[in-house]
């Protein structure tokens, strides 16, 4: 008798009742268990149960603020769940801001139930793909658990999933130009609102951790107008 696989546990953190209730009925609709919260310590509690696939996030909340929750769970023991943030501020500098952060995916009000769960569905693919067999890499980079953590001489990096995404990518042709479109298109695809720009972010955030472990080396090159490699 086959049993079939439990259902993707979300995380929303909307403290709009109205949003909340549409955004909860779109995803429960699809298939996803979703466990709403109105307020940052609500959602601290779900997050220490360890069990979330994916979190959606307000920015704007009443007990704190969704981009510092952010912050929080990158620097924290969920260094790689898939995060989607939600705001009413579209600027361009808020998004590259919420993505600065971890966030994995951006969506300013107001948007389509549809798209979200599109987003929602993409990224879940994502965390859920087959990664590269574990292997040793150049500059003292070691790759684990067939993709899902690295290692840079000796000490575990806390990347997010677009950092791991971009270093993987590095790591599997180093010394190659990889250009900011390629590196877009296989680390996020099309299923997010992004651009040059975002892989600059996450590629200076990348940087800063490498720099943590080994302050003396700079193992990404950057080819002005190019792209980037991995020395």
């Amino acid at each position: 008798m086959n049993t079939a696989p439990p259902p993707p546990q979300l995380l929303l953190l909307e403290d709009d009742p109205a949003i909340a209730q549409t955004v909860e009925f779109a995803l429960t609709r699809e298939g996803f268990q979703v466990r709403y919260c109105g307020w940052v310590h609500e959602a601290r509690t779900q997050l220490a149960r360890g069990d979330l696939d994916l979190a959606i996030l307000d920015v704007g909340l009443p007990d704190g603020n969704g981009l510092d929750l952010c912050r929080e769970i990158r620097q924290g023991a969920h260094p790689q769940l898939p995060l989607l943030m939600l705001s009413a501020r579209s600027d361009e500098a808020d998004k590259v801001l919420g993505l600065e952060l971890g966030a994995d995916d951006y969506l300013a009000k107001p948007f389509s139930p549809r798209e979200l769960v599109a987003r929602v569905r993409a990224l879940l693919r994502r965390a859920q793909a087959v990664a590269p067999a574990a292997v040793k890499g150049p500059s003292g980079f070691v790759v684990e658990a067939e993709g899902s953590r690295v290692r840079f001489h000796g000490e575990l990096l806390p990347l997010t999933r677009r950092e791991l995404g971009l270093l993987l990518r590095l790591l599997g042709a180093p010394q190659r130009i990889h250009s900011r479109e390629v590196l877009l298109d296989a680390v996020w695809g099309l299923e997010a609102d992004s651009s040059d720009r975002t892989v600059d972010t996450h590629i200076k955030t990348l940087r800063a951790k490498l720099r943590q472990v080994r302050p003396d080396l700079d193992p990404i090159r950057t080819h002005r107008g190019m792209g980037y490699s991995l020395e």
